[in-house]
């Protein structure tokens, strides 16, 4: 069996869990988070319910379910570990240029970043890049704490990152300048 610890800050294992939830759903899923990465955003774009966008949305919760099926088998530590990856993951683009691409308030752009980091380090880094690719009303709420509540379901308590990073809206300075 193939061992799937994640070292403590590994970034690329990390990522890797990440696509191996997103591997099952097939061919048509992976290409159509690939053109939303991919594709040349227009001013306000509203993607709901038009591909490749609906077909992403539909998959969220199975890629969830896949995630929470990969995170079974690890550790209080590792879980940890992703769950502090996630956090500096969603703390890297709290900015307000991306806030005015996605919108919503406090909690609706947290859960906006969720689904940016859902949606892979491919488009996650073409946001970062260019806060036009995000997605207008695109929440995945549930990435946002995911491993915390696996660490929470199975050990009886949130874990403590010690990252001193926040995840919530607005928390970074460097995003939000005066």
């Amino acid at each position: 069996m193939k061992d799937r610890r994640l070292p403590m800050g590994d970034e690329e294992g990390f990522w890797g869990l990440v696509e191996a939830a997103w591997a099952p759903l097939g061919v048509d899923v992976n290409q159509a988070r690939q053109a939303l990465t991919h594709r040349t955003p227009g001013p306000h774009e509203d993607l709901h319910g038009k591909p490749p966008f609906a077909m992403v949305e539909a998959a969220l919760e199975e890629f969830l379910s896949n995630l929470g099926s990969i995170g079974e088998g690890l550790s209080a530590d590792e879980l940890t570990d992703l769950d502090r990856m996630v956090e500096r993951k969603l703390y890297d683009i709290d900015r307000a240029d991306i806030q005015a691409v996605t919108d919503g308030s406090d909690d609706g752009f947290l859960y906006a970043r969720g689904f940016i980091v859902a949606l892979g380090r491919d488009f996650y880094a073409a946001v970062a890049k260019d806060p036009k690719k995000a997605v207008l009303d695109a929440e995945c709420e549930e990435m946002c704490y995911f491993f915390a509540h696996l660490h929470h379901e199975r050990y009886g308590a949130f874990p403590d990152t010690g990252s001193g990073v926040s995840r919530e809206s607005c928390s970074n300075p460097v995003g939000w300048p005066s």
